[in-house]
């Protein structure tokens, strides 16, 4: 009878101690833990936190949990758009608060022969996260639609074409972004959008500047279309001043 209370209270222990861990304020060696995941998969942020809980409890360093983030580059590897941790040594208290980018596209990175070199994924911070981001963000429904396909070259990866993406498509209204099967970055440098209105393909020629402009111009034409359930085949906005919508002859 004693040997059977001895090995429940043992698994009583083992079983708290398991839920201790995980808990959002964690109690441990007299510290206390406090993790703030933001916009991240609560997945991944789970894991990393764990991590920096462990890397912490060695020598309750600061900078050996800095340290460890960046050589082992833990805000890549677990999505990180920002990060911050802190500690204070009156309430024994640790702060990990983190932040992960909006996914904005699948991007699929080109050699200059042509042969695909990898897949990533295009964060709201201009960054490239792995492919297995917007796995992650769907399952947890903190991306609730169909990432559109960027095709890039290594050369344009390097330039500020990453940048200019993503304030680009961050100035788009969701419900347009949403519509967006792919996007083609020509070597010119010249912006060619797909979307998919009303189940049908429209190209949108953007050229290579004044794109903000011309996405004013395009709002108004997707909403008109739209409205009367006519939906283009293509549309034309490389002269800024001159706008050509065509339609397909097929019914």
């Amino acid at each position: 009878m004693k040997f059977y209370f001895l090995v429940s209270l043992i698994s009583f222990i083992a079983t708290f101690s398991l839920h201790a861990r995980i808990a959002d304020g964690i109690t441990q060696r007299s510290v206390k833990y406090r993790t703030y995941i933001g916009s991240c998969p609560s997945k991944s942020a789970g894991l990393l936190s764990v991590i920096i809980m462990k890397e912490f409890e060695k020598a309750h360093s600061l900078k050996d949990v800095k340290e460890k983030i960046l050589k082992e580059k833990l805000d890549e590897k677990y999505f990180l758009s920002d990060y911050r941790v802190s500690y204070n040594p009156v309430t024994k208290r640790l702060k990990i608060n983190m932040d992960c980018p909006e996914p904005l596209a699948k991007v699929q990175v080109y050699k200059t022969n042509g042969e695909e070199h990898y897949s990533a994924i295009l964060g709201a911070n201009a960054k490239l996260y792995e492919p297995h981001y917007e796995n992650l963000m769907k399952s947890e429904k903190k991306l609730t639609f169909s990432l559109p396909l960027l095709a890039m070259s290594t050369e344009q990866l390097d330039s500020d074409a990453p940048e200019t993406l993503t304030i680009f498509i961050k100035l788009m209204d969701e419900g347009l972004r949403k519509q967006i099967s792919e996007i083609i970055f020509s070597k010119n440098n010249d912006l060619t959008i797909v979307f998919s209105l009303g189940g049908k393909a429209t190209s949108v020629f953007m050229g290579a500047d004044f794109w903000e402009e011309k996405l004013t111009k395009l709002n108004k034409i997707v909403g008109y279309v739209t409205k009367n359930k006519r939906y283009p085949s293509s549309i034309n906005l490389v002269n800024a001043k001159k706008v050509v919508v065509k339609f397909s002859d097929k019914i």
